[in-house]
This record gives structure tokens, C-alpha cells and sequence, in this order.
């Protein structure tokens, strides 16, 4: 293992201008710092396996919170709120006396004079960075259709979503037309991993249990899910007699599942799907994903979803005290690529930290990051799930308790645990979900 270049950014702990003109002179200090540049489940991780090393920790994020990704699809259909599922980051590491959390946006990283830069001139010295800055939507070169088919990689897109799905529904009622209000009540999801069958599975039962009794003029019931896979399959990441039992449950809630079945066109009033056009007013992205810029700031050799490619301690060529985790990484192991799921960025985030804790401590660490995979889970409605952990396999009933309850430890915090533990009782007795809201924001005009 390369030894770190030695370097005095250590001594300029707090947030400078990049201008060097105005740069306050350096003061010396003890421990080096170590930032880590995003706060989802590999930078949290990683932090917090520093709190016993003598370094200093500055977190960057562009939000204030810490978001449990797994659950962003019980936000956009109603059945959680925002904040039931997400975590102020100062409060999570508040206990942390070598931490410090900043709240900015990052536009690039000096590898040469160890600074990370912000969007204000600012820039955040590091002499260790660790970049956790996940991934973003990918549509694959048609980027013109995410303005009429939303993504769901954050709160705000929860949100909007949601909003859009509550108001289809609102105009649906007033709506004369037939097939205008025909395509009000169509939704249409691109792609058909964890994401695309949870919130397909989500907006069935939206439709047609929680709001049958609460319109006058349609009938929710009728509404018409699309779940669309350019794949042969469903839950490619799953064995296949559990995708196929995740396809056999979507088919009883009501969930139309079409396979090889290309996505050509998107607009504001449908899509093309293997050449049949559909009208639907609301089209959902849960597709393919591309890397954060990292790569880009780093000038690192990268994949073609852009993830940089990193070593066996997940560092980055030729930068041994540069570190990218979770689905910014491309990291290979059996030949494999890994997946871009949360293990992988939590495993990476600890790894990462002991690496950082021997070297501190003047200690080699030669045992390069070995990825153990914990299984894999996809929910299905209500009381229904698929479960895949080493040779384990269920579907059912009991997959579903092993799902909800693996969901509740992972969450951040006890008040968030007990919140979504009471809204999930309230939902799965009487199929009610509290969180119908259409809030202020960017208005859906259907013409």
C-alpha cells in the first residue's frame, strides 16, 4: 500500500475562500482531517466509525439530513411523511466531539492542494477525503424525458411525486372526457427492480383500498398500473422463482408487468412502450441510475455509468488518500461488479475508516475490503415479500415481517422507528395512509 504523501492541509481545519489572497495562514495542529463528502448510508457509516479515532471529521452535504433511501417510495404514495424517514445530520453525529457537519454544495476537488471546493469560493482542506456521493438518475441519453417522468432519488422528488399521483386522481373526478380521464387514471412505471415493483405495488393499493371510498364521480379501482422492463424479467438482481412470485403477486393487485418491452418514447401524455403508444398523465422513472460527478472532480478512470474505479482498499489510482464508496465506486470483486445497494455502501464507509485508523495509528492494514452480501428484500403490497439472504429463499408472509422488521432497525432514530412501527399498524389494519397531502410547490397543469 502507497503511504500518504505528507501534507500540511491538516493545520487549515476550517471552511477557507479558494482565493489564496484570502486565505487566513495556516495554524498548526494535531490531528489530520478527514471530510467525507455526502451523508447517505456510506458517509454516515463512515463517520461514525471515526469517533473513536484521533482525526478530525467535517461532513459536507448539499441537505441537512441523512435520508433512508429504502422507504422514498412509501413517501411518494402517501403512506409516509418526509421527516418519518429522514434524520437531521447534526443531530445523528451531535454526540461526535471530532466531527463537524457543513452544509454546501461541492463543485469539485483540488487534488493537488487537498481541498475540496465549494459552491460560495470557499473550499474545506482534507488530508484524507472520503466521497460518498451517491448516484442520480440515468436516462439514458434522453435526458428531455425526466421534466414528464420524475425520478425518485429524493425527498423533494417524493414529494413531487406524490403530488402528482394525489392530484391525478383530483383531476380524474372532475374530469367529462372518457379517455382523458382514462389517462389520468394510468400510471406507468419505467423499470422494474426493487424500486419500480415497490411503488408499483404501493400505488395498487393506493387505488384500489385506501381511496375507493373517497371519490364520487370514478371509480379508483379502475385505475391502470403499468410496471415496463426492457429485461426478460423482473428483480433481475433476484432469483428467478422469487421474481417470478413477485410478478405472480403484482398480478393480483392488479399490476399489468410487461417484459421486453423497451421504453422508445416519453412525454407529458404517455409513453411508447415496444411500439404501443399508452396515454397516461403519469409516468415514473425507477430505471437506470449514473454516478455522482466524482469521477469528473477527481479526473479518475471511471466506468460507463460513470463510477470510478477503484482499488482492492476502495482508493483511488494514483490518490491513496482519496476513498469512494458506495454507488459512486466501481468496485469489482469475483469478477463481479458490486450493486449499487446500501450493504455495499455501509461495508465500504467502515472499511474505509479502519483503513484511515491504521494509518493514523502508524499501522498497516493489508486486508483489501470484502463486500458479504446480507441478502436482498423487495416488498410486494401489503403482507407480501421476497427474500433472498445466501441459500435462504421465502416469499410471503414471513419475507414481509423479515422485511418490516430489518427496515425498522435500519431506520435512523428512536422516534423515527416508533412513527413509521404506528403509521405502518394504521395503514396495514385499515388501509388509511395519513400522509394525502398535495403541497405547495410546482403545479401539475393537464391540458
Amino acid at each position: 500500500m502507497q503511504e500518504v504523501p505528507e501534507t500540511n492541509t491538516a493545520n487549515e481545519k476550517q471552511v477557507t475562500p479558494q482565493s489564496d489572497a484570502r486565505a487566513p495562514a495556516p495554524v498548526p495542529a494535531v490531528m489530520p482531517n478527514v471530510v467525507i463528502v455526502g451523508a447517505g448510508f456510506g458517509g454516515l457509516h463512515a463517520a461514525r466509525a471515526l469517533r473513536n479515532v484521533p482525526v478530525d471529521v467535517t461532513v459536507i452535504d448539499r441537505n441537512n439530513h441523512h435520508l433512508f433511501q429504502p422507504l422514498l417510495y412509501q413517501v411518494a404514495t402517501a403512506v409516509l411523511s418526509p421527516a418519518e424517514i429522514a434524520a437531521p445530520i447534526r443531530s445523528v453525529l451531535r454526540k461526535q466531539k471530532n466531527t463537524e457537519v457543513l452544509l454546501g454544495e461541492v463543485m469539485g476537488v483540488d487534488t493537488q492542494a487537498q481541498r475540496v471546493l465549494l459552491d460560495d469560493d470557499q473550499y474545506v482542506p482534507y488530508d484524507y477525503l472520503i466521497l460518498a456521493t451517491g448516484a442520480r438518475d440515468s436516462y439514458f441519453g434522453h435526458n428531455d424525458w425526466a421534466q414528464c417522468a420524475p425520478g425518485l432519488k429524493s425527498i423533494v422528488q417524493a414529494t413531487a411525486i406524490r403530488r402528482k399521483i394525489l392530484q391525478a386522481f383530483e383531476m380524474a373526478e372532475r374530469e367529462t372526457d372518457p379517455e382523458k380521464r382514462k389517462a389520468l387514471l394510468t400510471f406507468v412505471l419505467v423499470g422494474a427492480g426493487p424500486t419500480g415493483v415497490e411503488m408499483a405495488g404501493a400505488i395498487a393499493g393506493l387505488a384500489h383500498k385506501t381511496l375507493v371510498s373517497d371519490f364520487r364521480h370514478i371509480k379508483t379501482e379502475q385505475a391502470r398500473i403499468v410496471l415496463v422492463e426492457a429485461l426478460p424479467r423482473i428483480l433481475m438482481a433476484f432469483d428467478e422463482r422469487l421474481a417470478k412470485k413477485a410478478q405472480t403477486a403484482l398480478n393480483r393487485l392488479g399490476v399489468e408487468v410487461r417484459t421486453n418491452s423497451p421504453v422508445e418514447a416519453i412525454d407529458c401524455d404517455g409513453a411508447v412502450i415496444a411500439g404501443e403508444r399508452i396515454p397516461a398523465k403519469t409516468v415514473i422513472w425507477t430505471a437506470g441510475v449514473a454516478a455522482s460527478p466524482a469521477g469528473e472532480w477527481l479526473g479518475a478512470e471511471t466506468d460507463r455509468g460513470g463510477r470510478v474505479k477503484v482499488g482492492s482498499d476502495v482508493s483511488v489510482q494514483g490518490h491513496p488518500n482519496i476513498f469512494v464508496i458506495g454507488d459512486t465506486a466501481s468496485f469489482t470483486q469475483d469478477g463481479k461488479p458490486l450493486p449499487g445497494v446500501a450493504q455495499v455502501a455501509i461495508q465500504q464507509g467502515q472499511h474505509v475508516a479502519s483503513v484511515i485508523a491504521d494509518r493514523v495509528a502508524g499501522k498497516p492494514h493489508p486486508e483489501a475490503f470484502r463486500y458479504v452480501d446480507k441478502g436482498n428484500m423487495a416488498t410486494v403490497g401489503r403482507y407480501y415479500s421476497i427474500v433472498s439472504i445466501g441459500k435462504f429463499r421465502t416469499a410471503g408472509l414471513l419475507g414481509w415481517v423479515m422485511w418490516l422488521v430489518l427496515h425498522l432497525m435500519f431506520l435512523i432514530g428512536f422516534r423515527n422507528r416508533l412513527v413509521v412501527g404506528f403509521q405502518w399498524l394504521v395503514y396495514l389494519t385499515t388501509f388509511q395512509r395519513g400522509a394525502r397531502l398535495i403541497t405547495s410547490g410546482d403545479e401539475i397543469h393537464y391540458q
